[in-house]
């Protein structure tokens, strides 16, 4: 049997992908009428990249299913990056008095769409409880395990 504390580590990787997650879309939201940011132009909304945490690839079907077996494939997730999501069209308001209008009196607002981004919180949410009842139940079937070793 292989190291059981890899499923801690599993999770681990998750609680902190999620909780980044968690990070950028209030970003999202606090920026959502941020019509000028340090670089220049309209605040635009982020999103987070994941990617699978994996150990070399094997070539053969026997060798991945040995190191199933015997449990000592790695597992998780990382962060790749946090981009800015430019396929989203910003949002034009006609508002020709407001100091960052164009010549034709009209405002970019950022990409950001608060119920999206609510529904995405929910699903970070959602994922980073997932991950802290798998931490919460390794704990309790440790401490059984512990107490049937002691008698």
């Amino acid at each position: 049997m292989g190291d059981p504390f890899s499923i801690l580590n599993i999770s681990a990787t998750g609680l902190t992908a999620q909780r980044l997650r968690m990070d950028v879309i209030s970003d999202n939201i606090a920026n959502v009428n941020t019509t000028r940011t340090p670089k220049g132009g309209p605040y635009r909304r982020k999103v987070i990249l994941f990617s699978e945490i994996q150990k070399e690839p094997e070539d053969d079907f026997i060798s991945v299913f040995e190191k199933i077996k015997s449990d000592e494939l790695e597992g998780g997730v990382k962060v790749v990056g946090i981009v800015e999501d430019k396929s989203t069209p910003l949002k034009k308001v006609y508002d020709p008095n407001h100091p960052d209008a164009g010549p034709d009196g009209y405002v970019s607002y950022p990409n950001v769409n608060v119920v999206s981004e609510m529904v995405d919180m929910i699903s970070a949410s959602r994922a980073y409880e997932a991950n802290l009842q798998v931490v919460g139940t390794f704990r309790n079937m440790s401490i059984r395990a512990i107490d049937i070793l002691k008698g």
